[in-house]
């Protein structure tokens, strides 16, 4: 399991690459509840996403056969970018498998980055089974979007980052898909700032790590189309964020679809700032539940940026 010494050595392996995210204050949503709050802009990360620490931090793992060979990946669109943004700057040849519904502009930043796309099933989980299979035949390395020890770690780095900007938070609302961001986050936090609240938030329509915690084992989940599209599909057999999350997670929060819809009208509008599904689904779970937190200094991760023009005017409409 990654620990905070291994996202403290992913922080100062990618810092060189990439920029430190703003930290902003928002008055917009403090008018709205009675509490201080605070957004980490991970939206403003190269490649429009927090996804590019962990896939970068994985690479720099890598030895140089490996690199040489190429690496392959699975993805809704986020991870894959990371991996392909990460791939042109060692100099490896990538190739990403993408799921049915993924966001055509996603698809776009992938291709940008000079990967192979290739497109293989409805849900994350059977475009991972698939990509795994490639990996195996054609001699390349699989980079899982969260099951990988570097992955986590590089999403880690968020909390290091947030950690040197303010000093103390009662409560962070982190989205959740995999779990490769909160569980980064959520080990380093918990060693540096154990009273600090971790609050997961999925969208109803996506509930899988929320269903796999309630569960107590990781269990196959119906997942329906959602705007957080980055957080939807299945939790992998043996991934090592569930374990983690079971240690880091304090509350687990599910938003639906016009919860969504809703909290990303109203950032968009107030912020004058792009943010996709994903982002919008932590928006939402802390508006659901703001009353919880009166008188508290709240931090909330935008994580990401990418979201189709015709997702957006939908959304705006």
């Amino acid at each position: 399991m990654p620990t905070k010494d291994d996202i403290q050595n992913a922080q100062a392996t990618i810092s060189g690459e990439l920029s430190e995210t703003p930290l902003q204050r928002s008055a917009h949503l403090e008018r709205l509840c009675e509490s201080e709050v605070f957004l980490k802009l991970e939206n403003y990360q190269v490649t429009g996403s927090f996804k590019v620490r962990g896939g970068l931090n994985k690479l720099y793992s890598l030895d140089p056969g490996e690199r040489e060979r190429g690496i392959i990946s699975a993805s809704s669109g986020n991870h894959g970018a990371a991996c392909a943004f990460g791939a042109n700057r060692v100099g490896c040849p990538v190739t990403v498998c993408v799921p049915a519904y993924a966001s055509p502009s996603k698809i776009d930043l992938i291709e940008s980055y000079g990967a192979e796309v290739k497109h293989h099933g409805n849900d994350c989980l059977e475009t991972e089974v698939y990509a795994r299979s490639l990996a195996n035949e054609n001699g390349l390395t699989y980079i899982s979007p969260y099951n990988d020890p570097h992955i986590v770690s590089g999403q880690g780095t968020v909390a290091v980052e947030l950690l040197e900007q303010i000093d103390a938070l009662d409560a962070v609302f982190i989205s959740v898909g995999g779990g490769g961001l909160i569980a980064g986050m959520g080990t380093y936090l918990k060693a540096m700032s154990p009273s600090t609240e971790i609050v997961a938030c999925s969208p109803e329509a996506s509930p899988a790590m929320h269903a796999c915690l309630e569960a107590g084992e990781i269990i196959d989940v119906p997942c329906e189309e959602t705007l957080s599209d980055a957080t939807a599909g299945g939790i992998e057999p043996g991934a090592i964020t569930f374990d983690i999350c079971r240690k880091v997670i304090d509350r687990s929060i599910l938003v639906s679809e016009a919860e969504i819809r809703s909290a990303m009208q109203d950032f968009i509008a107030g912020h004058r700032m792009l943010i996709e599904g994903s982002a919008g689904v932590a928006l939402a779970a802390f508006l659901k539940t703001r009353d919880d937190y009166r008188d508290k200094r709240i931090a909330i991760i935008i994580c990401g940026s990418n979201i189709s023009s015709e997702k957006l005017e939908e959304i705006l409409a």
